[in-house]
C-alpha cells in the first residue's frame, strides 16, 4: 500500500538541499489483521507540527520512517474478537495512534502515557489503510464528519493540556503559539470562564483566527514587547495559567516573567530534542511558587474528547486539503505556516 514516510533525515527547512529532510510516498506493507484488530480504510490524515521533528531524527528511527497519526476512515474488517467496542463494518471512526499494554507497571499505576510496550509510528496512518488495535478505535458521532474526525487526536491533546493544567473559572490565560492545537485550546479554555483570554503569534492571520475564536487580546512579539504587554494586559499580575503550544524555543524563555504568582507555566509542545532553558529558580519556584510542568501524549482523554469534537469550530482546520500523491507538496505547504491546518486526503469518495 501506499503510504508516506520519511526517506532522508535531516531538517526539512535546510537551505543545503543535500542536508535537507524528505518526505515522500513510499510502498509500506499492510499489517496483517489480528483477532482484536480494526483495519480501516483511511479517509483523511492531519499533518500534525511534531511531523518535522520526526524527520529531523528525534525518535531514532530507521527509515523510511511511516508518518501519520490523526486520523479518520471508515472500518474495513474486524478481527474474530474485536467486539467490546460493538464496531462494525462500514463504522466511520477516528483513532489514537497509540496502544497501551494494560500489563506493565506504569499502565498498572494510571500512567499509560509513559507505557513500555507502546509502539509509535510503527503503523503509519497517513496510508491508504491501517490496522490499530480494537482499544484505540473510536467510532465517530453522526454530526461530526472525516474531515473533521481527523482532529480527534488534537483535541484529546488539548483535553489532557487542560486536564494539568487545571485552570479555575475566571482564571486569567494566555497561549503562546497560534497554531492547530494552540487555536483548540482557546476554544476549550473560553468554555472553562478564561479571563483576560490572550494569544501570543507572530503570524497575522493566526492573531485574527484567535479573534474570531474569542481571544480577547492578540500580542504580536515581532512588534511588541511581550512582557510589557501581558503585565499591562494584567495591570501587573500575569496570568494564573501560561501554556506554550508553539514549541518554539525563541518563544519560552519570556513565559515565567508573565505567569502569576502561585500561577501554572505548561510547556506543552515538543521542543528541539537537545534544547535547554535556563530558569531562575529562586525567582520563580522559591519566591513566586509556580507550578512549571509538561505533559506527553494523551492517556484517558479520548472519550470525552469525542464528546468535546462537536462543540468545537473546526472548519478553518479542514479547508486545505492535498490527495496523497500529493504529500510532499503538502508538508512544503505545511511549514509555510500559511494555513492553520493541512489534510491529507489517502482516499477519496469516504463519507
Amino acid at each position: 500500500m501506499k503510504a508516506a514516510a520519511v526517506t532522508k533525515i535531516g531538517n526539512l527547512k535546510d537551505p543545503d538541499e543535500a542536508k535537507r529532510g524528505k518526505i515522500e510516498l513510499v510502498d509500506f506493507p499492510e499489517q496483517p489483521v489480528g483477532d482484536e484488530d480494526v483495519k480501516i480504510k483511511v479517509a483523511f490524515c492531519a499533518i500534525c507540527g511534531s511531523d518535522p521533528h520526526v524527520a529531523e531524527g528525534i525518535f531514532d528511527k530507521k527509515i523510511p520512517i511511516g508518518l501519520g497519526h490523526e486520523v479518520s476512515g471508515v472500518v474495513v474488517e474486524l478481527g474474530k474478537k474485536a467486539t467490546k467496542k460493538g464496531l462494525k463494518v462500514g463504522d466511520r471512526v477516528a483513532a489514537n495512534f497509540l496502544r497501551f499494554c494494560g500489563t506493565c507497571y506504569y499502565c498498572q499505576n494510571g500512567q499509560q502515557q509513559f507505557c513500555t510496550e507502546t509502539e509509535e509510528y510503527d503503523r503509519p496512518g497517513m496510508a491508504e489503510y491501517v490496522v490499530w488495535h480494537e482499544s484505540q478505535v473510536y467510532k465517530l458521532p453522526d454530526n461530526v464528519s472525516l474531515k473533521e474526525g481527523c482532529l480527534l487526536e488534537p483535541t484529546a491533546i488539548v483535553t489532557r493540556m487542560l486536564d494539568r493544567a487545571a485552570p479555575k473559572i475566571g482564571s486569567r490565560v494566555l497561549i503562546c503559539g497560534g497554531g492547530p492545537i494552540g487555536q483548540l485550546a482557546l476554544q476549550a479554555v473560553r468554555m472553562y470562564g478564561a479571563t483576560s483570554l490572550t494569544m501570543i503569534e507572530p503570524i497575522a492571520e493566526r492573531r485574527k483566527l484567535a479573534q474570531a475564536f474569542g481571544a480577547e487580546y492578540v500580542i504580536d512579539p515581532t512588534t511588541q514587547d511581550v512582557v510589557e504587554e501581558a503585565l499591562r494586559i494584567t495591570k501587573g499580575l500575569g496570568y494564573d495559567v501560561v501554556i506554550d503550544a508553539s514549541g518554539a524555543p525563541a518563544a519560552v524563555g519570556n513565559l515565567p516573567k508573565i505567569t502569576a504568582k502561585g500561577g501554572t507555566l505548561m510547556y506543552a509542545a515538543m521542543y528541539p530534542k537537545d534544547f535547554e532553558m535556563p530558569l531562575n529558580l529562586y525567582q520563580y519556584c522559591y519566591f513566586n511558587e509556580l507550578t512549571i510542568t509538561g505533559f506527553y501524549v494523551a492517556p484517558y482523554a479520548f472519550p470525552r474528547a469525542l464528546q468535546l469534537l462537536p462543540r468545537l469550530n473546526l472548519k478553518p482546520f479542514t479547508e486545505k486539503v492535498f490527495p496523497l500523491a500529493q504529500v510532499k507538496e503538502a508538508y512544503e505547504t505545511h511549514l509555510t505556516g500559511k494555513y492553520p491546518k493541512i489534510l491529507v486526503e489517502c482516499n477519496s469518495g469516504l463519507e
